[in-house]
């Protein structure tokens, strides 16, 4: 029965050709193409098209036909062990060619494997055997394209730290810097594409965070503040820090607490304001901050840096007096403690505490 053998010579391989070395016979098995003894002899098709002189370019040889190819004659125990293979299990539909072109391997090679005749009869709960890189790269390229629908891409905006993408996102920050291998010291920018979970990321406007939309005079109000903060010189990252513990002891509040609270809201950047208009290093709202000025007894400009973080540390110390459990005072700083009170926490609130008691193990 003659096999077809479709290598077209303007796009036939050019391995190494034979040379002047020896050449020995090779007995056509079923399956067989040109291009793979070509190939498993280290040679061309043309060179075994002239040395054999095959006819109509060598598109047609027959199964058990014996041509030359280059080497040696090998024995039993000189002939290179098999590659590796895996096992593949027929399913409604399949053929031959589709399992090769998913595998990308060529049809002759599951059929050599299969000892198949070149009519590639095949059937349903069949085990196939097929090239194990073949099957392992197939499996990877699966992964990717399940991740691809699992994952998407949040891009950095001005003013984000990387728990405020986390909570934008509506996951954690541990997931956020699983996902794009990053520490919570590592440093982000506009425009930098982090992946985020597809079926969390938030659809927002500029009007919108973490799943609210705010009035255009809160955003307003935002904008002028972020300006306000661009223009001015603010304490670095460490001076900052130093400042909150501080702060913290002075108002008997966990410095670890006031720390954790401070970087999951803006990464210690009092130049971070929130569409919500949350100001500063805290990130504390006018209304809170005009609270927290009466906790203290004068007003408190929540620009500056140690009033933003004295208005921050006060709410925390009363949140932890009036909550009735410390993860109720810490969703309060987030949610507001009268609505965690009234309808318990919201998904991304607990999302929120989790994240903070993880920042006050790191920080205590």
């Amino acid at each position: 029965m003659p096999v077809i053998i479709t290598a077209a010579l303007a796009t036939a391989p050019f391995l190494l050709s034979s040379g002047a070395g020896s050449w020995t016979s090779y007995t056509v098995q079923p399956g067989d193409t040109l291009w793979d003894i070509a190939s498993r002899h280290h040679t061309d098709v043309r060179s075994l098209i002239r040395a054999n002189h095959l006819s109509a370019g060598g598109h047609m040889i027959r199964i058990g036909t014996k041509i030359k190819v280059p080497g040696h004659a090998r024995t039993a125990a000189t002939r290179p062990a098999a590659a590796r293979t895996a096992t593949y299990l027929v399913r409604s539909g399949d053929t031959v060619s589709d399992i090769a072109h998913r595998l990308k391997v060529s049809p002759g090679t599951l059929l050599r494997l299969n000892h198949l005749d070149a009519r590639g009869r095949i059937y349903v709960g069949q085990h196939l055997k097929v090239p194990a890189s073949a099957l392992r790269a197939q499996t990877k390229a699966k992964a990717a394209r399940a991740a691809a629908l699992r994952y998407t891409t949040y891009r950095v905006r001005s003013g984000d730290t990387l728990s405020a993408v986390a909570v934008r996102s509506r996951t954690s920050l541990a997931t956020v810097l699983k996902l794009n291998h990053l520490h919570l010291s590592s440093v982000i920018h506009p425009g930098q594409a982090l992946r985020v979970p597809r079926h969390a990321a938030a659809r927002t406007s500029h009007n919108t965070f973490a799943g609210r939309t705010y009035s255009s005079a809160v955003v307003r109000a935002a904008d002028a503040n972020r300006h306000k903060l661009a223009s001015r010189a603010v304490p670095g990252k460490e001076a900052t820090k130093r400042m909150i513990v501080r702060t913290a002891k002075r108002y008997g509040v966990n410095p670890a607490l006031a720390l954790a609270v401070a970087w999951q809201e803006s990464g210690w950047n009092q130049r971070q304001v929130s569409v919500a208009n949350a100001i500063g290093t805290m990130q504390v709202i006018p209304s809170s901050g005009r609270w927290a000025g009466e906790l203290v007894g004068r007003r408190l400009n929540l620009l500056n840096t140690q009033d933003n973080i004295t208005a921050g540390v006060v709410i925390l110390r009363a949140l932890n007096h009036s909550a009735k459990t410390p993860d109720a005072a810490i969703a309060g700083y987030y949610q507001g403690l009268g609505s965690v009170q009234k309808n318990g926490m919201f998904a991304d609130t607990k999302r929120y505490v989790a994240s903070i008691k993880v920042l006050v193990k790191r920080f205590g």
